[in-house]
């Protein structure tokens, strides 16, 4: 997803749902049982966290500028 041309507002509110989205995630997790359920989860945590830090990172460039 490019973010290039993102605003610093418009990536605070990815960010927001970001989390809104790993919180679902995670109280999914816990209801999960077997292991393919648990990996399917995993991965869209990780992916979620992944996004996650890449927006705060170009957040905090935008900042600078």
């Amino acid at each position: 997803m490019s973010d290039i041309l993102l605003t610093i507002p418009e990536i605070d509110a990815r960010i927001a749902a970001i989390r809104g989205n790993l919180r679902e995630l995670i109280e999914q997790a816990t209801a999960y049982s077997g292991a393919a359920d648990e990996e399917r989860a995993s991965e869209r945590i990780a992916d979620q966290e992944e996004e996650l830090e890449r927006l705060i990172k170009r957040r905090d460039e935008l900042s600078k500028t």
